[in-house]
């Protein structure tokens, strides 16, 4: 096992009726900002009983942030809080709206040109404190300090100290309403946040291993149950918990990790417009396909532990395993091939050229996954 710090400062409010209190999480007299996205924060109920909740505090409403946010719309939010005196963010949604909070509390005393943020990384020195009223369950961003943010064809992460919520509510009731395609999306997206931390080369981590494991079942176990039974509130909450556990630093202490099939995907979303976990549904099972000999002792614990492959040669295990993951996703109704969403082989080159564009061209555990390797995956994934 590796080195490691660990440090995550974020405080969790779980289970039913939480939204409550709010009110005690933001300091007396905060000016707040409540930014969310579209009508669902409405339609589960979570927006109302924030408005309750805030009734002693000056608070004003910003919603439209996209499901993949964007920077001009983040930049207006950002105007907006200058311009009002807001000293506190509150993000009301799932991780697309808790990204674009991230970025608007960092912007807000930004000295230069935020987008120096995302395209040079820029230091972070300072940001507004946020919380987060958590309605879809997926990214981890709840309880982590990294945000993902587009502009036009770019699509690129940031992260900082600055930018862990002070504190997030999670009410699983509040992801009865979601449609069946975020909560397969939430499943699919928590499973590959753990696949990219767990499924890359033994350091004799036991813990993390272990834990990482438990993670996968649990989605594997839970994800058909909400999407049977949406008000399954076991379900609900096993899979709202497990999506925050995925990436909140827990199972990467002490380890290697991956993140290529994260990178490739993102090239996906940004010249095609799919969903984050679309494109990981995508990548990973032709990912894996390609750098199964690199994969291969953990590809083996992963048959073993996670799919119960302990019989038939190795290769067969791992040729198992990859085609179990790719039949989990799809079970799940999110498609695993380019050409299920109409791109081509004519699409690679451009893929490929962005990657290069964003210098995203060393990746993986061991920084060796090339422009080749990104191309001889994007093939297996038509």
């Amino acid at each position: 096992m590796k080195n490691f710090t660990f440090y995550n400062p974020t405080r969790i409010l779980f289970g039913k009726g939480r939204i409550a209190d709010l009110a005690r999480e933001i300091p007396a007299g905060a000016r707040v900002l409540v930014t969310y996205g579209g009508g669902s924060a409405l339609a589960n109920g979570a927006l109302p009983e924030v408005r309750e909740a805030l009734r002693g505090f000056v608070s004003i409403e910003f919603p439209g942030i996209e499901p993949n946010p964007v920077y001009e719309t983040l930049q207006r939010a950002a105007e907006i809080a200058r311009r009002e005196k807001i000293d506190f963010l509150l993000a009301v949604g799932g991780g697309s709206v808790i990204d674009g909070t991230k970025f608007i509390a960092a912007a807000v005393p930004f000295a230069g040109d935020a987008w120096d943020i995302l395209e040079k990384h820029a230091k972070i020195t300072a940001a507004l404190p946020f919380g987060v009223v958590l309605t879809l369950p997926a990214t981890g961003s709840e309880m982590n300090n990294g945000a993902v943010i587009s502009r036009a064809t770019s699509k690129l992460a940031f992260g900082s100290p600055r930018i862990y919520p002070l504190f997030s509510i999670l009410d699983p009731t509040k992801t009865y309403s979601l449609p069946p395609k975020q909560t397969a999306n939430g499943v699919v997206d928590a499973f590959v946040h753990v696949i990219e931390q767990y499924l890359t080369f033994p350091v004799q981590a036991k813990v993390q291993d272990r834990f990482s494991e438990s993670l996968l079942l649990t989605l594997i176990e839970e994800g058909p149950k909400a999407l049977k039974d949406p008000q399954n509130y076991d379900a609900r909450a096993n899979i709202m918990w497990t999506a925050t556990m995925a990436l909140n630093g827990l199972v990467a202490m002490g380890v290697p990790t991956d993140w290529a099939t994260h990178m490739v995907g993102h090239e996906i979303t940004a010249l095609h417009g799919l969903d984050h976990a679309q494109t990981l549904a995508i990548v990973l099972p032709a990912m894996l396909t390609v750098r199964r000999e690199e994969k291969r002792e953990k590809l083996l614990q992963y048959a073993d532990r996670v799919w119960g492959l302990r019989d038939g040669a190795p290769d067969e295990a791992i040729d198992r395993a990859i085609e179990c993951t790719r039949d989990f996703f799809e079970s799940l109704g999110v498609k695993t091939r380019l050409s299920d969403y109409g791109i081509g082989s004519e699409a690679i080159p451009a893929l490929l050229s962005q990657l290069e564009r964003h210098k995203m061209t060393a990746l993986g555990e061991h920084g060796a996954f090339g422009v080749e390797d990104a191309r001889k995956t994007l093939e297996k994934a038509l």
